[in-house]
């Protein structure tokens, strides 16, 4: 299995690249990721951490249109609408920033979170029907692995080798960028 790594830029559809944020929206999103980051407390819990991704999620897009909260065994999901009723849009393995062990790296996708990814995306997708899930997340808040929902239907529903295509991006290398008072 080869990993194909893409960059946030690359990542993005090309569509997104047509809407222009607002100076209040960039601002917004601005200052929710620099509240994630600065509560984010390596002592505390994978629970305490899962809370913080829900929060930094419903305040800087979902809320009120997506109803996000844990699901079954899920870390958490993000629905498709705005109730636990509607479809799964989203499934998101949290991990605290200090348990590396079981978090995704660049060279190794096979440790637990991607195996619970696979779990919950095949009770999901096999058990409930949902033909509705478009992305699948691993992150420690720091780290995020996005992997697009067409490679676990195509991987897990035939046995062949593949290539797996994910966006990776380190929040930290952006922190600077991120802090800059300068609005440009």
């Amino acid at each position: 299995m080869n990993l194909n790594i893409l960059t946030p830029k690359k990542a993005l559809n090309k569509a997104f690249l047509k809407l222009k944020p607002t100076r209040t929206d960039i601002d917004k999103f601005k200052t929710q990721l620099i509240r994630l980051l600065d509560r984010i407390n390596e002592a505390e819990s994978e629970e305490f951490h899962k809370n913080l991704v829900s929060d930094f999620l419903k305040k800087i897009y979902y809320d009120p249109n997506h109803f996000i909260n844990t699901k079954e065994r899920n870390d958490l999901v993000i629905h498709n609408g705005k109730d636990a009723k509607s479809s799964v849009g989203v499934i998101i393995e949290a991990k605290k920033p200090t348990n590396k062990a079981e978090m995704l790296k660049q060279d190794n996708i096979n440790v637990k979170a991607f195996q619970e990814l696979v779990l919950y995306y095949l009770r999901e997708r096999v058990n409930g029907k949902n033909l509705e899930i478009r992305y699948l997340i691993a992150t420690n808040i720091y780290e995020w692995f996005i992997l697009d929902a067409n490679f676990f239907e195509k991987t897990f529903a035939q046995d062949k080798k593949t290539e797996i295509e994910f966006t990776y991006f380190d929040i930290r290398e952006y922190e600077t960028l991120l802090r800059n008072k300068n609005p440009e």
